[in-house]
């Protein structure tokens, strides 16, 4: 592959050192991390005062999360057992049609509560951090 030349005036040629404590080196690396930048580029930026808006990535591990995926995971099998039956030929009976209207109950009622746990979440991970 061959190198793209750059214009003179995209060349950077000229280097700054600067000193910083440690306190001030994590803020500067944990604002680049956020805007998901090098040290360099972010830096270029706040120098030419691009805005920046830092990227987040929520992660939530909690026990009460699992849980309802794995109540998901169930209801998702009940209703691909459902499917099989009618896509088998299978009659529709009063009992096929009781576990249909339970598993919609059911659906509705965890998204009820994920909402709920939504809300929960909604702010400094630190801050809902459960040890």
């Amino acid at each position: 592959m061959k190198k793209i030349k750059k214009n003179n005036e995209q060349l950077r040629t000229h280097i700054i050192c600067l000193r910083l404590t440690d306190i001030e080196l994590s803020v500067l690396d944990d604002r680049a991390e956020k805007c998901r930048m090098t040290r360099s580029d972010f830096i270029r930026n706040v120098i030419l005062n691009r805005k920046l808006t830092p990227k987040y990535q929520i992660v939530i591990d909690s026990e009460e999360v699992k849980s309802l995926l794995a109540q998901y995971g169930k209801i998702g099998s009940n209703l691909n057992q459902i499917a099989r039956h009618f896509n088998s030929g299978g009659e529709r009976s009063l009992a096929m049609q009781e576990e249909i209207e339970r598993a919609i109950a059911e659906l509705y009622a965890l998204r009820k509560e994920v909402l709920r746990l939504a809300g929960d979440y909604i702010g400094s991970y630190q801050t809902h951090k459960k040890s």
